[in-house]
């Protein structure tokens, strides 16, 4: 059994964990696919892309309430499926991305941890109680880590993924105003341009040039007239700020876009940081973030960062 079917019948336990109780709320649920969405992460080279066929499997378990009788078969299943050390501490790295998403580790999950590793040692029915007690604090602190991001007011569904999407719109409505271009193409320029925001202001301060950059991306990429950019990165940088959490505008990005269009991201934001002639060290490290979050290789990551220094300091 290959790594991804290891990591797909994991998730699908951690969201039979999440219905325990009968009920997930909204953001419960949004955090849950944060959560599966981080799980998967190690390190360049060594992650694993939920394509749209795995998510779609995966949402039929989220939507739907798991009750006892399958919680069980899907543990029973997992067990069975961990049977070299190395799905063993496949499954246990998921299981620490997970927790680690959204702060320290208290020593009571690391106990926890380890009664999971010695549950998925014995194959002992241990395990699914170790799930609920690390899936509880987990999605605590992501729940908690979202709903405390700055100007967070209201709970809409797309004020909640997609911040400067929801800005837009709402602005657009009030200046009785319409941008020329699709409400698919207009999520994902809300995501990037709220990633664009990010880098910019990683040093707490939008300078002159970033801005410019800003506006100059989304003019070749997405179509847009100067006025229009203009208008749109405006309510990027006043939307989002150093403090936002990335994590879902990464997820959102992640599972909507290709291959090729996460790599032209990755570009835009190189270029973003490095506008204003230099890249920082904190501007490349939050870069190095979103790559890995975008299920990009270290070549991509180099290969785009040296493309932009490229132009930054020809012949340099």
């Amino acid at each position: 059994m290959n790594d991804r079917d290891i990591l797909l019948k994991l998730a699908r336990v951690i969201i039979a964990v999440a219905w325990s109780d009968g009920e997930i709320s909204n953001e419960e649920i949004n955090s849950l696919k944060d959560l599966l969405f981080t799980m998967r992460r190690s390190g360049f080279d060594d992650v694993m892309q939920y394509s749209a066929q795995d998510w779609a499997r995966l949402e039929m378990y989220i939507e739907t309430p798991v009750g006892q009788a399958e919680r069980e078969r899907l543990v029973a299943d997992l067990q069975d499926s961990l049977r070299s050390p190395e799905q063993k501490e496949l499954a246990l790295k998921a299981l620490q991305n997970m927790m680690e998403a959204d702060g320290v580790v208290s020593e009571s999950e690391k106990n926890v941890v380890q009664e999971i590793s010695q549950a998925i040692e014995s194959s002992d029915v241990g395990l699914l109680g170790g799930l609920q007690k690390l899936l509880g604090g987990a999605m605590k602190r992501r729940s908690e880590a979202v709903a405390n991001a700055p100007n967070r007011e209201a709970y809409f569904d797309d004020f909640l993924k997609n911040k400067v999407y929801y800005s837009v719109s709402q602005r657009q409505r009030a200046a009785g105003r319409h941008l020329d271009i699709s409400d698919e193409a207009l999520r994902k320029l809300g995501l990037v341009g709220g990633l664009m925001s990010k880098i910019a202001q990683v040093d707490r301060v939008v300078t002159q040039a970033e801005y410019d950059r800003m506006v100059e991306t989304i003019e070749k990429y997405w179509g847009l007239d100067e006025t229009e950019a203009i208008f749109v990165a405006e309510v990027a940088v006043s939307a989002v700020d150093v403090t936002y959490d990335i994590f879902r505008m990464m997820r959102e990005l992640a599972v909507s876009t290709t291959l090729e269009e996460r790599r032209k991201v990755l570009y835009v934001l190189f270029a973003v940081g490095a506008a204003d002639g230099d890249l920082s060290f904190d501007e490349t490290e939050e870069i190095r973030l979103i790559a890995r979050g975008f299920d990009l290789t270290h070549k991509d990551f180099i290969d785009a960062k040296l493309s932009v220094l490229g132009e930054v300091r020809p012949g340099g």
